[in-house]
């Protein structure tokens, strides 16, 4: 098993920045492919970026290349998603997960999930 907590949510007014945080306990972490979805109301869930085992790949989702940045510290348990020139539409809540995945990616399986945080960007 692996637990997930998400931090960093909050609001924010368009153009600003936020900087979410997961922290995993439980198995090793570095064993893991790492993501962030997030579901908007009314909407499907939908990939943001992942991060592999190493950090050395990573995947973003179109919407959100060259404003958004997945990191990981595996001496630390954490993945890192900071976001820039926040937009509406980024209105959402915003969760992590895990997967044993070599490369992560979009498609790739995730089988732990923390229960999410708020990110509302105001215009």
């Amino acid at each position: 098993q692996v637990q997930l907590v998400e931090s960093g949510g909050g609001y924010v007014q368009a153009g600003g920045s936020l900087r979410l945080s997961c922290e995993a306990s439980g198995r090793t972490f570095s064993n893991y492919a790492m993501t962030w979805f997030r579901q908007a109301p009314g909407k499907e869930r939908e990939f943001v970026a992942s991060i592999n085992w190493s950090g050395d790949i990573t995947y973003y989702a179109g919407s959100v290349k060259g404003r958004f940045t997945i990191s990981r510290d595996n001496a630390k348990n954490t993945v890192t998603l900071q976001m820039n020139s926040l937009k509406p539409e980024d209105t959402a809540v915003y969760s992590c997960g895990a997967g044993l995945s070599q490369l992560g990616g979009p498609r790739a399986r995730y089988d732990y999930w923390g229960q999410g945080t708020q990110v509302t960007v105001s215009s």
